[in-house]
């Protein structure tokens, strides 16, 4: 038998004085109540009742112990009550990872999810690097790049594509390139880690191409990429909600937004669907309304002729004539 429901079945029948009552409160047959108390007195080796025809009494034990498991008991309760709690009504420490590039855009939501839930704290990591959530204990995971795991619970909160900028005063000095075969031509500032290395893909009415390229900076710091192209550095490619800001303010232009079209998502990932705790499910609503209503996650290149994101591909070094336009196979590989 169940230990914890032979136990509440014994203090019942002391509540309320009798195995027949206690069968009636807990929409149980006489016999069975008599079954558990006999299975926690066998297990005991002690006796709890005193029984008799016309009289029911704890013994000594049985009074401690009738103690002792109301205190259990509720106890158990209170464990319930505070998990229910938990599910309804967000609160305690919510333990979340993200992608490096990330928490710029969590910080308005986090400071107004703790507004709107003092009960939650926050605890965030950053780390490009994929991370076991069950493992390392966390609750959540807000990523930009796809994850392997396929056990993990995936919800898209939005989307955005990569983009190649340069500062304006770097295409007036060096060219714009028309064609993903010109970056041979120019110093491109590359990332140390993930897809965006030393050989840039793109895809064309040709195909997909694979393109390498190379610069006078590494980095595996998407923002300090973004620095060094708005200085006039180089060109480099970035997620489109980390330039959005410098492309409508004029810092950054893109170039070859026709070879760059893929779209790829920003994920909440968590490990169970079932049952998702009321901090998480509400951290995660609360976050695809921000990025819903988030210009940074509008496409900063939808824009018309004129506006600083413009593809100024027209653009020629100074004191230059027009140079020839037929695209450049050197180096290009098809991807297969």
């Amino acid at each position: 038998m169940d230990r914890m429901t032979s136990m509440a079945t014994f203090v019942k029948v002391v509540d309320v004085g009798g195995f027949s009552a206690a069968g009636r409160a807990l929409n149980m047959s006489p016999s069975m109540v008599t079954n558990h108390v006999q299975f926690l007195e066998e297990r005991l080796g002690i006796r709890l009742l005193n029984r008799s025809t016309r009289k029911l009494s704890l013994t000594e034990v049985g009074q401690a112990y009738y103690e002792r498991a109301l205190q259990i008991l509720g106890d158990i309760e209170d464990a319930e009550r505070s998990a229910q709690a938990l599910q309804t009504t967000p609160r305690g420490s919510l333990r979340l990872n993200t992608s490096v590039a990330m928490p710029p855009f969590l910080a308005p939501v986090i400071a107004e999810f703790t507004a709107l839930y003092p009960e939650v704290s926050i605890a965030m990591s950053m780390s490009d690097r994929e991370v076991d959530l069950v493992e390392d204990g966390f609750d959540l995971a807000i990523r930009n790049m796809p994850v392997s795991d396929s056990s993990l619970i995936t919800r898209r909160i939005a989307t955005y594509h990569f983009i190649l900028t340069g500062a304006p005063e770097y295409f007036a000095k060096h060219g714009s390139p028309e064609h993903p075969s010109d970056l041979v031509n120019h110093n491109c500032l590359t990332y140390l880690r993930g897809a965006w290395g030393d050989e840039w893909r793109f895809s064309g009415p040709d195909g997909d191409l694979s393109v390498p390229v190379s610069g006078n900076m590494q980095s595996n710091s998407a923002n300090g990429l973004r620095l060094a192209a708005v200085h006039g550095q180089g060109l480099t490619i970035l997620p489109s909600f980390l330039v959005a800001d410098d492309l409508r303010a004029g810092r950054l232009t893109s170039v070859l937004n026709d070879f760059l079209g893929a779209e790829y998502a920003v994920n909440a990932i968590y490990p169970h669907r079932h049952r998702l705790s009321a901090k998480v499910r509400s951290f995660i609503d609360l976050l695809a309304e921000h990025f819903r209503d988030d210009p940074a996650w509008a496409d900063p290149c939808s824009r018309p002729s004129g506006d600083p994101c413009f593809d100024l591909s027209t653009i020629r070094p100074k004191g230059e004539g027009a140079r020839a336009t037929k695209p450049k196979t050197n180096g290009i590989r098809l991807a297969s």
